[in-house]
């Protein structure tokens, strides 16, 4: 067959392919996106090509400055370039000194310093948020452009506000997907989410669903500081912006309370057990794949390692670069170790630096972290390099810095894959014997594979659940059906506060009412006595 035709052969193969998909899903929709930059980015991208791919037309609401979302090269989705007032400098440097209030600043401030600390610099990346938002929401060219579309459907990741707004302003259901939000607060207080604080640990509280009296007690105090935090600091702002743009009294936590679905970007293989409701549906580890051959030089390198295989090591692509101390300090335990590393690092090439050791400025982790010579993964603790380390079974050596990493490791720790490092206090014999841990004792590794077992042990795949109910929603202009009652009640009556106050009430009603009967009949027996006497 001539090249020519063969390519128009594949072309219709993949035309017939997308109509049987869009037959199969009912039609063909229109999706609208409203995304959260870095790691969160890289997991919904997966979902949008893959709906891309079912025939679905993808439009992304991109701000000009960002960091990983190129809407320049070449890409199966429609790109709107939000006109933004901040540029990528700014923005890096902003997350650049929040990355340093965490690494360095906290460990040395009291808790009511640091949480001043990092409210105000919160208050730098809420501004910046308005700013993408007024760049929708102030445009009404935009939005009746947008309108004109008639989108089915809107997914948002709610850690960047406005994604909610958005669907409201063009009257279309969304979904979200992400990883559970600090504290459990945004799925608790606006999806509904039952979380006992008996079981159920909160996010940053570094503790497990078996917890002891002072645990619990410590449990109980972090919702409450959370609670209080996120209403009366970090959401106050969102809420007034929000009745403001829809003109009505309404609340950021009201608004994001009407999310159809919410996609969690964790499974029973990291969670603990706990309630959960029909809306929220598991997709950790979409981005999870089988690994692929390693470029040659990278591959001759790993086979060097004989039986002592390699250790991967990775601080995810936020943090590049350590203090000179710090790195000198890891580069030293690492040389070492009898095993080959393989360190993904973008700062000045440490002093200590073993020749065990090979310093990259990016590696493919889910290939190495796949490989047979793999024995470790140093890691920070991310959701994205926890799942793959549990996709290909691979022991951890966390080293949480920051958000929900302590969380994530704090789950590894408990099911008995992962030793935990503090980068502040850590030397380098800690790493040195936690390496040692992982690696020669079985435990790990067992538990490393019994989670992979459990990750791979499911009807569906990840991605494809995912976008299934992406695709459910689509078909059935919501899933209201899904929603539970809670929604509709105040915060008393959700827990049944005004019942218990009235029973309480007639409770003390009827003990007021027996006792003044009694007291009103000794009185009475107490006269009939005295008459009796005095006759």
């Amino acid at each position: 067959m001539r090249p020519a035709a063969m390519v128009l052969k594949k072309w219709l193969l993949l035309v017939l392919w997308v109509q049987e998909c869009c037959w199969g899903s009912g039609a063909c929709g229109k999706v609208l996106v409203w995304p959260t930059d870095a790691s969160h980015w890289l997991n919904l991208k997966l979902v949008l090509e893959e709906l891309s791919l079912r025939g679905h037309a993808v439009t992304v609401l991109v701000p000009s400055a960002n960091l990983l979302i190129d809407y320049e090269s070449f890409s199966p989705f429609t790109f709107e370039v939000l006109p933004v007032p901040f540029t990528k400098e700014t923005f890096t440097a902003a997350l650049e000194d929040f990355l340093r209030l965490w690494l360095y600043e906290l460990p040395n401030l009291s808790y009511w310093e640091g949480m001043a600390k990092v409210v105000k610099v919160m208050a730098v990346f809420t501004e910046m948020s308005k700013q993408t938002c007024d760049s929708v929401v102030l445009n009404p060219r935009l939005i009746a452009k947008l309108r004109q579309e008639e989108f089915d459907l809107l997914i948002s990741d709610p850690l960047s506000p406005g994604g909610e707004l958005v669907a409201e302003l063009l009257e279309i259901p969304f979904v979200y997907t992400f990883r559970f939000s600090e504290g459990n607060t945004m799925e608790r207080l606006c999806g509904g989410l039952p979380a006992p604080p008996s079981y159920v640990p909160a996010i940053a509280g570094g503790l497990t669903d078996r917890m002891s009296f002072v645990e619990r007690m410590k449990n109980i105090i972090f919702y409450a500081l959370q609670d209080v935090l996120f209403h009366q600091v970090f959401w106050r702002e969102w809420s007034q912006y929000y009745s403001d743009v829809l003109g009505r009294p309404t609340t950021l936590c009201e608004t994001m309370g009407k999310a159809e679905m919410w996609l969690i970007r964790t499974y029973w293989d990291f969670e603990f057990p706990r309630p959960f409701l029909p809306n929220f549906e598991f997709v950790g580890g979409l981005h999870c794949q089988p690994a692929k051959p390693l470029p040659e030089e990278m591959e001759e390198f790993v086979q060097s390692s004989g039986e002592h295989g390699i250790v991967v090591f990775s601080l995810g692509s936020m943090i590049n670069n350590l203090t000179e101390e710090k790195s000198n300090m890891v580069a030293l335990a690492l040389s070492q170790i009898p095993q080959k590393v393989l360190w993904r690092y973008k700062g000045r090439k440490p002093d200590t630096l073993g020749a065990n050791t090979r310093v990259y400025d990016w590696i493919p982790q889910n290939d190495l972290l796949g490989h047979p010579k793999t024995k470790a993964f140093i890691t920070h603790g991310g959701t994205n390099g926890i799942y793959e380390a549990i996709y290909h079974g691979i022991p951890i050596v966390g080293i949480p810095m920051f958000a929900d990493q302590p969380d994530n490791i704090a789950h590894m720790k408990a099911k008995g894959m992962a030793v935990e490092l503090d980068l502040n206090t850590m030397k380098a014999q800690d790493l040195i014997d936690a390496l040692n841990t992982v690696i020669n004792n079985s435990s790990y590794k067992e538990n490393a594979m019994r989670l992979s077992q459990i990750h791979h042990d499911q009807p569906m795949k990840p991605l494809d659940r995912a976008v299934f109910w992406i695709e459910f929603v689509m078909r059935h202009k919501g899933a209201k059906h899904l929603r539970p009652a809670a929604h509709q009640l105040t915060w008393y009556q959700y827990h049944c506060l005004d019942v218990l106050a009235f029973l309480v009430a007639w409770a003390a009603a009827a003990v007021f009412i027996a006792v003044k009967c009694c007291c009103f009949c000794c009185k009475k027996c107490g006269r009939i006595d005295k008459k009796k006497k005095m006759e």
